[in-house]
C-alpha cells in the first residue's frame, strides 16, 4: 500500500533509474565548467525577497506573479529563488570574491522555484545548471560561456540545438530606444496590462507569445538597428568569435527573454522538437547589475540551462531515431556492473569483502542480500542491470574459486578469487 501523501503538483522529481541519466548530464556540464577554469558554489535556496525584486525586476512576470514569498518566523520576506543569477552575484560580493583575480568564473546547479501553471517542461520547481563569469567587459567571455553550453549539449548527444542571438544595447544607447519604442507600442491595440507593461519595461512587450499581439509588432523598431558604436562593435566581435569557434548562431533581433537585469548579448538554446516550450537554456550580460543590489560596478555575463527540458529533448532526438541523436549518443555508466550472488554464509561473508574490494577498484558493485536462494538472487542480478554475476558457494571456497557469468552472453567461467577484481577490469574496460 502507498503513502496517501503525493509531491506537490508542478514538481519534477526523478528517482532510480531514471534519475541517472539526470546525475550524467549534470556531470558532463560539471566537466566542461571544470575545462573552462570555472569553480563550484552551494548556494541557498531562499534569498531576502528584495533581492530578486531588485535584481530580476518587480515588472517581469517572475517577480510580479509567479515567485514563492513567504513570511519567516521574526517577520522577514523571504523568496524562494525563481532563478540564480542574483543569488550568485550576492554570494560573490558578501564573500569578496571579485576583489581577486577577475573574472571570477562560478557555477552552480540545483532546483528554482516558479508559481507557473505546470505542463510538459514548465514546473513550479523545476532543475538548471547555472554559470556566470563576473568582473569583465571582453566579449571573449561571452563567446566563452556560450561555447561551454554549447559543448555540452554535444556532449550528451543534441544535434538539434539552435543558437539565437541578440544584443540589448547598454544604459546609454537602450533609453533612446526605449522611448522610440514606447511611442510604436503606445499606438497598438493593446489591453490594459499590456499597456501598463509598455510604460514599464516596453522591451518585455516584445516578448509577448500570443498571436494577436506577435501580429501588432512585426514593424516594432528594433535594439539591433539603434545600437550605440561601442555596442555594435561588442556585438560583432562576439559573431566573430563564434564563428572561430565554429558555433552557427541565428541573429534573432526581438529576443529579449524574461528578466530585466539583461544588457548587450543575449542568446537562447532552442530545440525544435520541443513544440511550444522549445526553450532549453539562455543567458546574456547584466552589467549593472551589480549596482543595482548594491555593490560596485562590476560587469557580468551568464546562463541557466533547463535540466528537465534537456531530458526532454535528448528524448525526443532519440524518439526521432536520427543517427546521432541524444538517447542513442550519450550513455550512462550503469549503477551496477558486477553483482555477487553468495550460497550460504560462508560465501557471504566472502562475497560481502569481495565486493568491497571491487568498489575500492573502481568498479559499481552490489550483492544479494536477505539469505536469498540461487533463483532469487540472479534474478536481482538480472534487474541490476550488472554485465557480470559472480557466484560464490561452499565448494567455490573450497577450490578458491568464484563463477562468473556473463549476464548477457550466458557464458560462465570459474575464475581464482585472487584474480576476480583484475579479471572483472579487464572485461569492463571501454
Amino acid at each position: 500500500m502507498s503513502s496517501s501523501f503525493r509531491a506537490p503538483k508542478g514538481v519534477s522529481e526523478y528517482v532510480p533509474p531514471g534519475a541517472d541519466l539526470l546525475y550524467a548530464v549534470r556531470e558532463a556540464f560539471a566537466e566542461q565548467a571544470r575545462l573552462a577554469g570555472y569553480g563550484y558554489m552551494e548556494l541557498a535556496v531562499f534569498e531576502d525577497t528584495n533581492l530578486f525584486k531588485r535584481g530580476v525586476g518587480e515588472s517581469t512576470d517572475v517577480v510580479s506573479k509567479e515567485m514563492y514569498t513567504f513570511e519567516d518566523r521574526g517577520g522577514r520576506s523571504l523568496t524562494l529563488r525563481p532563478e540564480f543569477t542574483a543569488t550568485v552575484l550576492r554570494s560573490v560580493l558578501e564573500n569578496n570574491l571579485h576583489k581577486g583575480a577577475l573574472p571570477v568564473k562560478v557555477w552552480t546547479t540545483g532546483p528554482a522555484f516558479r508559481a507557473e501553471r505546470p505542463q510538459q517542461g514548465r514546473y513550479r520547481q523545476f532543475y538548471q545548471l547555472d554559470l556566470e563569469a563576473i568582473g569583465s567587459e571582453d566579449p571573449r567571455v561571452d563567446a566563452e560561456t556560450i561555447a561551454i553550453a554549447w559543448n555540452w549539449y554535444r556532449s550528451v548527444g543534441l544535434t538539434r540545438v539552435r543558437l539565437l542571438l541578440n544584443s540589448l544595447g547598454c544604459r546609454e544607447c537602450r533609453p533612446a530606444y526605449r522611448a522610440l519604442l514606447q511611442d510604436f507600442l503606445r499606438g497598438l491595440d493593446l489591453d490594459d496590462d499590456t499597456r501598463a507593461r509598455v510604460e514599464l519595461n516596453p522591451l518585455r512587450v516584445l516578448d509577448d507569445k500570443r498571436p494577436q499581439v506577435r501580429a501588432q509588432l512585426a514593424d516594432a523598431p528594433l535594439m539591433a538597428d539603434h545600437l550605440c558604436p561601442a555596442c555594435k562593435a561588442h556585438h560583432d566581435r562576439v559573431r566573430e568569435l563564434l564563428a572561430d569557434l565554429g558555433i552557427e548562431w541565428e541573429d534573432t533581433p526581438a529576443l529579449v527573454r524574461g528578466l530585466d537585469y539583461y544588457t548587450r548579448t543575449t542568446y537562447e538554446f532552442d530545440h525544435p522538437l520541443l513544440g511550444a516550450q522549445s526553450g532549453i537554456g539562455g543567458g546574456g550580460r547584466y552589467d549593472g547589475l551589480s549596482e543595482d543590489i548594491g555593490g560596485p560596478p562590476l560587469p557580468g555575463i551568464g546562463f541557466g540551462l533547463g535540466l528537465d527540458r534537456t531530458l526532454l529533448a535528448m528524448d525526443a532526438e532519440s524518439r526521432e531515431d536520427e543517427s546521432e541523436a541524444g538517447g542513442a549518443a550519450f550513455t550512462v555508466r550503469p549503477r551496477c556492473e558486477a553483482f555477487g550472488v553468495p550460497l550460504g554464509e560462508a560465501a557471504e561473508r566472502r562475497l560481502f569483502t569481495l565486493v568491497a574490494e571491487l568498489r575500492r577498484a573502481g568498479i559499481a558493485a552490489d550483492v544479494a542480500f536477505g539469505g536469498k536462494k540461487l533463483k532469487g538472487a540472479m534474478k536481482d542480478a538480472d534487474r541490476s542491470g550488472a554485465r557480470y554475476a559472480v557466484i560464490l558457494g561452499e565448494r567455490d571456497i573450497a577450490d578458491g574459486v568464484a563463477q562468473v557469468k556473463d549476464l548477457a552472453e550466458g557464458e560462465q567461467t570459474a575464475v581464482p578469487l585472487t584474480e576476480i577484481v583484475t579479471t572483472l577490469k579487464e572485461r569492463l574496460a571501454p
